[in-house]
């Protein structure tokens, strides 16, 4: 009979946490009540007296151990942090929320715990009946963005969670920056277009064919600007979208390096300079996406090029990283970088000096391109520069294949001169 009234006493509490968690409007309370609601089900079918008597059910060989969980042990392994309020006082903390506000925060005043306006006028405020959002700025570290939610519970009690928004912030402000400074890089070409077109239109400056070659020779390079960030944007957005796509060809970077020597024959040649390729271990070979390893290294040499000295070398270097890792260095002999510009290299659009960027024809995501290449093919990008000694970017591959042999290979359109060993 006693174990009936259990079942029976068990299944009732089982059947309110359900109803409470199909029909409550707050996921995360729902989800607390459903779970206590199992506990205290089991509970009771577990308790003494529940179970069938020795002659009618044979009992288990070994301790018997029971692996419930207790409501605060529930709390702890929810990564959000969660308190519990009552008469404006929290009653209860899990870890997460003692982590963020402070080991002392149960039994104080809540607006003492949260210290923040919006958070204090919301608890003190508001119908304590319905469930309520607050982005809280500032809260815990001066950078992060925080939801606070409030759900109502029995007896007037209420329960604090806190969600953390900073990512998706973060996430949405790169949107939005990113909109605003393409809009900004093809608004400069276009405007440049337009303006010496309605100057062209005149009689008297068409007629000057010295002016209008000028004009002309303006007009075609602010196009090729523009088409040149179109196709970054596009590169760019191509490699993000198959990030989660790891590329397997087997890929040789030697030959690679020689395609982009052909296509900067004119640029070394302007600045004097030469490609040194260096290589230990034999020819570097790595899984990887063909096009977009060419795309890197083109990038990583143009702009040691650009910004290097005129007369300069640069040097490409590959080099073993461990057992199953490659290193390739890109090194040039420019002025360098102030360590304050290095973290934020990358970033799409950020360029040291702006002016001197563009008027090298860069578009600000030569780098950003690398760097997301780098990730597809599961590597690492490290940046390191010194001012008035150049800079070095090293990317880390993982490495297929490997010939032992070692050899200096001087790729140049220039004449022959002494090579200086890289810095």
């Amino acid at each position: 009979m006693n174990r009936l009234l259990r079942i029976l006493a068990a299944a009732t509490a089982a059947g309110l946490g359900l109803l409470f968690a199909t029909s409550s409007g707050a996921p995360f309370l729902a989800a607390m009540v459903a779970v206590l609601a199992g506990i205290i089900a089991l509970g009771l079918l577990a308790a003494p007296g529940g179970a069938a008597p020795v002659e009618e059910e044979p009992a288990a060989e070994g301790p018997v151990q029971s692996f419930l969980p207790s409501t605060a042990e529930v709390a702890d392994a929810v990564e959000d942090p969660v308190m519990i309020v009552r008469d404006r006082r929290v009653i209860f903390a899990n870890r997460a929320a003692k982590a963020v506000l402070g080991d002392h925060i149960v039994g104080v005043d809540v607006r003492l715990a949260i210290r923040h306006p919006a958070a204090a006028e919301r608890l003190i405020g508001g119908n304590g009946d319905e469930v309520s959002r607050t982005e809280l700025v500032g809260l815990g570290d001066r950078d992060r963005r925080w939801e606070m939610v409030l759900s109502p519970l029995p007896d007037g009690d209420r329960l604090v969670r806190l969600q953390d928004r900073s990512d998706a912030h973060a996430s949405e402000q790169m949107r939005v920056d990113f909109v605003a400074n393409a809009s900004h890089e093809l608004r400069t070409p276009l405007a440049t277009l337009i303006g010496f077109a309605e100057t062209l239109q005149d009689d008297e400056a068409a007629g000057d064919k010295a002016t209008l070659q000028r004009f002309l020779k303006i007009m075609e390079d602010e196009a090729r600007r523009m088409q040149q960030l179109v196709d970054d944007l596009i590169s760019l957005s191509r490699i993000e979208a198959e990030r989660f796509s790891v590329p397997r060809e087997p890929v040789p970077l030697l030959p690679l390096v020689e395609e982009v020597r052909n296509s900067c024959d004119r640029l070394a040649e302007e600045k004097n300079s030469r490609i040194v390729v260096e290589q230990t271990n034999g020819e570097p070979v790595v899984p990887g996406d063909r096009a977009q390893l060419q795309q890197l290294i083109q990038n990583l040499v143009v702009n040691a090029l650009k910004y290097g000295k005129p007369g300069a070398d640069v040097t490409v270097r590959f080099e073993p990283a461990g057992p199953e890792m490659i290193r390739m260095t890109v090194i040039d002999r420019g002025d360098g970088i102030a360590p304050e510009h290095l973290p934020r290299l990358t970033e799409r659009f950020y360029r040291v000096d702006p002016g001197r960027s563009r008027s090298m024809g860069g578009t600000g995501l030569g780098l950003a391109i690398v760097k997301h290449i780098t990730q597809r093919h599961r590597g690492r990008l490290d940046i390191s520069s010194k001012p008035g000694e150049g800079s070095r970017f090293a990317v880390y591959l993982p490495a297929l294949s490997s010939k032992s042999h070692a050899t200096v290979t001087e790729v140049t359109r220039s004449s022959p001169r002494n090579v200086p060993e890289a810095d």
